[in-house]
């Protein structure tokens, strides 16, 4: 009976890493558009004041990631839905010091990024790294809701920013 248990967590813990793995591979195949590299220059694409229009911002989990074995002090792992309606902005930001993945769940937005002189369209099922040296705004610019699921880690716990 144990060796029969063992033997079906042992599968399913096989058939889960398949899974994973054959995700992640997917996804690293799915990054979102990216700058065409003639068009890459740093501060290319000034500052803009934009105030969010359109966007609703909502946290689904969190984690403290000082409790956990990493230690890291002061970081949160956040993990989040942003709905762009159609004419939704969401504000120009830096992720200097918090890195994040998007995935692009449902229609297309386009990114101005300060360091590309051409607007990055993403599209459902692209995954958009945000690194130091990321600043930009977002925009929907069609006619569908766009769903945004994001993935960062956050030192400030008052930063708002999207």
């Amino acid at each position: 009976m144990l060796k029969s248990r063992q033997s079906r967590t042992l599968r399913q813990g096989l058939s889960l890493a398949g899974i994973v793995m054959s995700s992640l591979a997917t996804a690293s195949a799915a990054f979102a558009g990216e700058c065409p590299a003639d068009k890459m220059r740093p501060d290319i694409r000034e500052k803009v004041d934009f105030k969010p229009v359109g966007v609703t911002d909502v946290t689904l989990g969190a984690i403290d990631l000082e409790k956990q074995p990493a230690h890291i002090k002061d970081r949160e792992l956040r993990f989040r839905k942003l709905t762009v309606e159609p004419g939704g902005i969401v504000p120009w930001h830096s992720h200097d010091d918090r890195p994040a993945l998007i995935f692009v769940q449902q229609g297309e937005i386009v990114e101005y990024a300060s360091n590309c002189s051409e607007p990055i369209v993403h599209k459902a099922g692209d995954i958009r790294p945000e690194v130091f040296g990321t600043s930009h705004w977002w925009k929907n610019l069609g006619k569908e809701t766009v769903i945004l699921y994001v993935g960062d880690v956050r030192k400030d716990p008052h930063d708002h920013n999207m």
